[in-house]
């Protein structure tokens, strides 16, 4: 049988040295902890289409292909869960300014410092942003050692 994964898509949008967190609520998943805007690539959609999807759809933004670069890749499996593969994209430019624009599923939006996150944030978050702020472009985690 061959593998398969959920494919996420993750915005890493930064103002000098902080980034743009949401606190998620009412989803059934980390339900009061910090997230990046994000969601999951949908059938017929590529990841650089999804993240600017998710980008409009969650904080209000418009986002172009040239707005966007690549910044990690993180194959990651949660403790219980099935494993997914998270595509990091990394913004400092964008049209609009960030709101909360599903408040049914986000309870507030923050900037909080690349170096200082909150304790609180989703741990694949915490892994990603890290794997960001270190250069590394590809990660894995939460799968047993060989």
């Amino acid at each position: 049988m061959a593998y398969t994964s959920f494919v996420d898509v993750l915005l890493i949008a930064t103002r000098d040295d902080r980034v743009l967190l949401a606190r998620r609520a009412n989803t059934g998943y980390g339900d009061g902890l910090w997230n990046v805007p994000s969601g999951k690539l949908e059938p017929d959609e590529d990841v650089e289409a999804a993240v600017i999807r998710e980008a409009k759809e969650e904080i209000g933004i418009s986002l172009h292909r040239n707005d966007i670069r690549m910044s990690t890749v993180l194959h990651y499996r949660p403790p219980g869960g099935p494993g997914r593969v998270g595509f990091f994209f990394h913004t400092t430019t964008w049209q609009g300014e960030p709101f909360n624009a599903e408040p049914h599923k986000c309870s507030e939006l923050r900037w909080f410092p690349l170096d200082a996150l909150p304790a609180d944030t989703v741990p694949y978050i915490t892994l990603g942003l890290d794997h960001f702020r270190r250069g590394l472009t590809f990660g894995v985690a939460g799968w047993p050692v060989m």
